[in-house]
């Protein structure tokens, strides 16, 4: 038999109802998706006593294959309705639905083309002001040593830095690589990078609210890393395993998504 030959088929979405070029079943899916992940907590909150959902593993999944927009309104949409109904792990509505909706816009604006290529500024600059407010609060305000800000705000203000550098567009790259390992380190080091710029917005407005004292801030130092990496981990189980399905199933690809 001999090799086909003629220009390759593109399927695109032609009809039904979409958001910034994603379906709205789609959306609804991530969305049902991750109101059943804010069921399971895997960490202790350190300043309430509440627990973190194992829905932050995968805001930024949500929005590297919905892209930004679409993403935001199904991690915002699934983390309020985890609010309501697994109130014990999903958290406080207006800070964790704010959480849920920023880390899926940040991770959709990880481009590494030409289209949109400059909307990371706006997480950009909420993580960066956010780091500011939050560490400049505990040094100036609350008297807290230099050394225990660096270590227990570490995971936050590392996470921010590899977003606001190039480093957040080799890791869409691999997010989009055909190598499936590569997949799995572009979407541990990109939920890492892009979960930071949400967890840093949400520190700021819950240490506004606590003010919890340096001995937290120690504690944080060797609390926090292993949370990031039990977030990371979780998203690049769960993604590798959902990027790998659609592309076999082939499913029409949401207009911004990256994977």
């Amino acid at each position: 038999m001999g090799t086909p030959s003629g220009e390759e088929r593109e399927v695109k979405f032609l009809g039904g109802a979409s958001i910034d070029g994603a379906p709205v079943a789609y959306i609804v899916v991530l969305a049902a998706v991750v109101t059943a992940l804010s069921f399971i907590p895997f960490s202790i909150v350190m300043a309430t006593g509440g627990s973190f959902p194992m829905a932050q593993g995968v805001y930024q999944l949500v929005g590297w294959v919905l892209g930004p927009i679409a993403g935001a309104v199904a991690s915002g949409i699934g983390a309020l309705l985890g609010v309501f109904i697994a109130p014990q792990t999903a958290g406080v509505a207006p800070v964790t639905v704010y959480g849920a909706a920023l880390a899926a816009f940040a991770a959709g604006t990880m481009v590494h083309g030409s289209v949109r290529s400059k909307w990371w500024i706006i997480p950009g600059v909420i993580g960066v002001g956010s780091i500011l407010f939050f560490f400049g609060r505990a040094l100036l305000v609350n008297g807290v040593s230099l050394k225990a800000v660096i270590l227990g705000g570490g995971g936050q203000w590392f996470g921010v830095l590899l977003f606001v550098l190039p480093t957040r567009t080799i890791f869409s790259r691999w997010i989009a690589s055909k190598n499936i390992g590569t997949v799995a380190a572009g979407l541990f080091l990109g939920t890492w990078a892009s979960h930071a710029i949400a967890h840093v917005a949400q520190s700021s407005i819950t240490y506004y609210m606590y003010n919890w004292p340096e001995e937290v801030w120690m504690l944080l130092a060797g609390i926090v890393p292993v949370e990031y990496v039990a977030r990371c981990l979780i998203g690049a189980v769960i993604g590798t395993g959902v990027i790998a399905g659609l592309r076999a199933i082939g499913l029409v690809k949401p207009t911004y998504a990256i994977y």
